[in-house]
């Protein structure tokens, strides 16, 4: 049960943490929120808020950002807690690192040590939002991890 508790905690603060914005020329607010589905015979597949997390869980993170000033593109960039590992985004245009974010690509070009990288191996993710995108002012970024 503690183990339970303190991997809900870990998972959901590492989570809401706020991403990291790479670009300084557009001025951008972020916002999280942590989501767990839940399959259930009478109602199917739902999203709740992450409250508990038991290993197995699948984690669904929201990234919204607004853009307050500026212009041009950016790029938001999300740490993983070493408590999930990446499933995938929304759109698969994320780029991921298998070494603490120094470098980056996409996860079936990776490789560690004479093996492919699996999703296991992601430490961060990260996200170009092109300046046409930007220049909407808002959007979501979604992907999602499964608890170890």
């Amino acid at each position: 049960m503690i183990f339970r508790r303190n991997l809900a905690r870990l998972a959901c603060a590492a989570a809401l943490a706020a991403p990291v914005l790479a670009a300084a020329s557009p001025l951008v607010a972020f916002d999280s929120a942590v989501f767990v589905e839940r399959v259930t015979p009478d109602r199917g597949r739902m999203l709740q808020p992450a409250a508990t997390l038991k290993r197995g869980d699948r984690v669904v993170y929201v990234v919204s950002w607004h853009r307050t000033g500026g212009q041009g593109g950016f790029t938001v960039t999300n740490p993983l807690s070493r408590k999930v590992y990446f499933q995938g985004s929304a759109d698969g245009r994320e780029e991921v690192s298998i070494d603490g974010g120094r470098s980056w690509g996409k996860l079936d070009a990776l490789r560690v040590g004479d093996r492919l990288a699996t999703p296991e191996d992601v430490t961060h993710v990260r996200w170009r939002v092109p300046a046409a995108e930007a220049a909407r002012g808002s959007g979501q970024i979604t992907y999602s991890a499964i608890v170890r």
